[in-house]
């Protein structure tokens, strides 16, 4: 049996600079891809889909979500199923961590 353990994942995220969004798959395999995003205070995943159902989930920060024509708050814990094609954004408030997991 084949299995990936990652011990913690804000190990493989490095320093997020001001102004920036950063971005490491650090998973991609046939059923699921899964990458660590890393926002600076104040910037935008503006809003756009994707073409296959996706769970968000926030590790750290405060975030505006932006999911269809619904705004709601983010943080820490927060956890989103989305279908394929929603349009959706996230603005963060603060320097934010999420996981993004394409199914």
């Amino acid at each position: 049996m084949t299995y990936t353990y990652l011990p913690s994942l804000l190990s493989h995220l490095p320093e997020i600079p001001p102004d920036s969004i950063i971005s490491r798959t650090f998973y991609n395999g046939d059923e699921m891809k899964a990458i660590l995003f890393g926002f600076a205070a104040g910037q935008e995943l503006s809003e756009h889909t994707a073409a296959r159902p996706a769970i968000l989930h926030f590790l750290s920060g405060d975030a505006r979500l932006t999911l269809g024509g619904d705004e709601m708050d983010a943080q820490a814990g927060t956890w989103v199923h989305m279908p394929a094609k929603l349009p959706h954004s996230v603005f963060a408030r603060t320097p934010v961590v999420m996981v993004l997991l394409l199914v």
